[in-house]
């Protein structure tokens, strides 16, 4: 690893950017987390080529894609701890309720006191180019019973995967990065139930990965 601190460019509700930030934070690394504003087109396209997140700057060079900076990461460290086994019963769980918690989502991201939203160009920009005509976020907001009802069973059906509150399949693995961040994603929804299992992993996880979890902004 370099001497200079590395850092982080990220936007704060951005699941990708958590998995980055969770590789750091698994391996107790110290480094500087900066957030673009979301209308910052000219900032990552000067480092990368494209406005992307997250980006890991070292010591003038710059890296995109979060699974590019979690391998670097793990190969750069002393000790590895990717090491677990996969489990595609977690692949199928996170694409089981990808839609409909994408859905729920990104009208509570667009009213949340993320620093990305900081001014209202930033916000405005994110709400062009997220909302849809056909699904008005107002609308999805006053009508999400279902797709909780939907996430909540589907989260009694995660409970019995998860084989320690600190690795999903026992030791630390890719899974772990990708299921933490969907449930972090999910934590800014209100009436979401974690069953106890779910509940003790997420946030063991989220003080073992220094990642917090949203309620606090919680719709």
């Amino acid at each position: 690893m370099s001497s200079a601190l590395p850092i982080l460019h990220v936007y704060e509700h951005c699941p990708f950017c958590v998995k980055a930030r969770m590789i750091f934070g698994l391996h107790a690394l110290p480094f500087e987390k900066r957030i673009f504003l979301h209308d910052d087109t000219t900032g990552p396209t000067e480092m990368v080529g494209r406005k992307v997140v997250p980006i890991l700057e070292e010591n003038g060079t710059f890296m995109p894609e979060s699974l590019d900076i979690i391998a670097h990461i793990e190969k750069s460290a002393p000790t590895p701890l990717l090491t677990g086994p996969l489990n595609d019963a977690i692949t199928q769980w996170l694409s089981s309720i990808a839609a409909p918690a994408y859905k729920l989502l990104i009208p509570r991201v667009a009213s949340a006191p993320f620093p990305e939203f900081s001014t209202t160009s930033a916000r405005a920009n994110f709400i062009r180019r997220k909302e849809r005509a056909e699904h008005p976020f107002g609308i999805i907001l006053d009508n999400s019973t279902d797709d909780i009802q939907h996430i909540n069973q589907k989260l009694l059906e995660l409970a019995p995967l998860i084989q320690s509150p600190s690795a999903v399949n026992g030791t630390l693995s890719y899974d772990d990065l990708h299921l933490f961040a969907q449930l972090r994603s999910l934590s800014l929804i209100r009436g979401i139930h974690y069953p106890v299992e779910v509940d003790a992993y997420r946030h063991t996880m989220s003080e073992r990965a220094r990642v917090p979890l949203l309620e606090v902004f919680a719709v």
